[in-house]
């Protein structure tokens, strides 16, 4: 369960969100909003990434603000650009380095990669140079780093920004597929359709909070 509780933020004298109340319990939870909206600072509150300012945010009980390295082992983040995330020469090296830190042996660590990104349409990559992947596929290379370590919530930072048509409905056909509990940012409305909620932020509030036909109906009246 994810839960915003009053919850403020503000960068100097610039107040980006404000009185947000919010408890996600759906598997598939989108926020849209126009940009400088306020929706992908509620978004990295999930794990910890931004403290809120005033009030708090709730992930299965604890605080990402104060119990953050355990917030960080249920919750996965992927950013708008994978290059920011791609940190080893080649895929699997750069899978299996999301599970170094964990004290898993390098022959797990291997397997456990070569297992994922098979799973999420990369296999045989394992031994291809990560950078010299398509962008769709540095996209899922990225996405791959996060779930070979099973994260209950995989929050994701408006991730099919720089990818083509064709590649942002596979990676969020490919998200409605998981298991886990999934809080997607996005601009992308047309890919919606199949998830339980949508939450439109508006100059940092709360605007509209419903299935997606008609939270999507009110933030289009928003956008004029």
């Amino acid at each position: 369960m994810i839960e915003f509780e009053g919850v403020g933020h503000a960068y100097g004298e610039h107040a980006v969100l404000d009185g947000v109340d919010l408890r996600l319990p759906e598997k598939r939870v989108a926020f849209v909003g126009a940009n400088g909206s306020g929706k992908s600072t509620l978004a990295r509150m999930i794990n910890g990434l931004v403290s809120p300012t005033r009030g708090r945010v709730l992930v299965d009980g604890l605080d990402p603000a104060r119990e953050g390295r355990a917030v960080r082992r249920r919750v996965g983040f992927v950013f708008t650009n994978p290059d920011s995330q791609i940190v080893m020469p080649t895929a699997g090296e750069d899978v299996a380095f999301s599970l170094r830190r964990h004290g898993v042996p390098k022959a797990e660590r291997e397997r456990r990669a070569a297992e994922v990104l098979a799973r999420h349409g990369l296999d045989g990559y394992a031994e291809h140079p990560a950078h010299q992947l398509s962008g769709g596929q540095k996209q899922l290379l990225a996405l791959c780093s996060m779930l070979v370590l099973e994260p209950d919530v995989l929050v994701c930072d408006e991730p099919t920004t720089l990818l083509d048509l064709r590649n942002k409905r596979h990676f969020v056909e490919l998200l409605q597929q998981l298991p886990q509990q999934v809080v997607l940012v996005t601009h992308d409305l047309h890919l919606l359709d199949g998830f339980d909620r949508v939450v439109v932020i508006d100059e940092g509030r709360v605007a509209a909070d419903d299935a997606p036909a008609a939270a999507l109906a009110h933030y289009r009246e928003l956008a004029g």
